[in-house]
């Protein structure tokens, strides 16, 4: 049985329902979307004692207010944008209580730029496609395909067992710097670029542009020579994926991220560090290292493992 949990009195600048994401439907060119930092959502959802895969609101930036319509347990993870709760400080990466008819808002970015917010029990959403993550360009999922609107009322099913107090420890809550490194995979057209082009990849700053978005982050900094033409027979493109134009400005490939392709791609960053690469605003430097695919994976179980025990711990 659904009850209603918020009234949207601000929506914020771009605020979305998103879960893991619309797999399975890439063949059909169904864009994946889902949440911009995986990690924050699936502890946001542990810390209330959800599945690790519910829908939260992710809240870009310039958060939204929602008047609590009723009493709820609540967690907000990510980016750290100040949020409140009637004016008071509110915890993050810990589960608390909100009261009827409090307001929770958020103020200026701290640190990151991406909050997460998951509700006990999780929010009542019709799936679409099995996700309710929202994908704006083809409006569905979430809300009506759409982003949070004024006077909206957003609904939640019962939870069965909400605990207030759990917390991430804080030697894992992550850190989010305006410089960051990600490790990468070199390949798959690695062959396609320069020597030098590799090298320069590898060891430049690029800056993260105002052009950026959900379906990837455009970057400038040193251009990147291809051997011959950056053109290829168009393929599937995966999360992560470094595509580099004639321009030379390479392009991280991110949710929102279209099917296919037809540009070489020189790296693709390892699936434990989007989350820290969707956490840096324009302007912020991305710097490269490289890892072999081993090393990424021994990095992902790392991660998978710490969720499993925090999965365990809120059942």
């Amino acid at each position: 049985m659904s009850k209603k949990l918020f009234q949207v009195i601000k929506p914020g600048l771009l605020t979305t329902f998103q879960d893991l994401g619309r797999t399975g439907y890439q063949e059909y060119g169904v864009v994946v979307a889902g949440a911009m930092d995986d990690f924050s959502l699936q502890i946001a959802n542990l810390l209330v004692g959800n599945q690790r895969d519910d829908a939260g609101l992710e809240v870009t930036m310039m958060g939204p207010v929602l008047k609590v319509l009723e009493d709820s347990v609540i967690a907000i993870t990510g980016g750290n944008l100040s949020p409140r709760v009637n004016g008071q400080p509110a915890p993050m990466w810990k589960s608390f209580e909100v009261k009827e008819g409090q307001l929770v808002e958020f103020g200026q970015p701290m640190e990151g730029i991406r909050s997460y917010i998951s509700v006990a029990g999780g929010f009542d959403l019709p799936a679409v496609m099995g996700s309710n993550s929202t994908y704006l360009k083809a409006k569905i999922g979430g809300l009506n395909g759409r982003a949070l609107e004024k006077e909206d009322i957003l609904y939640g099913n019962e939870d069965v067992h909400a605990v207030t107090g759990r917390s991430l420890h804080y030697d894992e809550i992550p850190k989010y710097q305006k410089e960051v490194t990600v490790r990468v995979v070199l390949g798959p057209h690695q062959d396609a670029f320069t020597d030098e082009a590799i090298k320069t990849f590898l060891s430049s700053n690029y800056e993260i542009t105002p052009q950026s978005d959900r379906m990837g982050f455009r970057l400038k900094g040193p251009e990147l020579t291809h051997k011959t033409t950056a053109d290829i027979i168009s393929e599937a493109i995966p999360l992560g994926g470094i595509q580099v134009p004639a321009n030379g400005q390479p392009i991280i490939l991110m949710a929102d991220r279209q099917t296919t392709g037809g540009y070489t791609r020189i790296a693709t960053v390892i699936s434990a560090d989007i989350s820290l690469l969707a956490q840096a605003a324009p302007g912020a430097v991305v710097r490269f290292e490289e890892v072999s695919v081993e090393e990424a994976q021994e990095v992902y179980q790392g991660r998978e493992s710490l969720l499993r025990v925090l999965d365990k711990v809120s059942k």
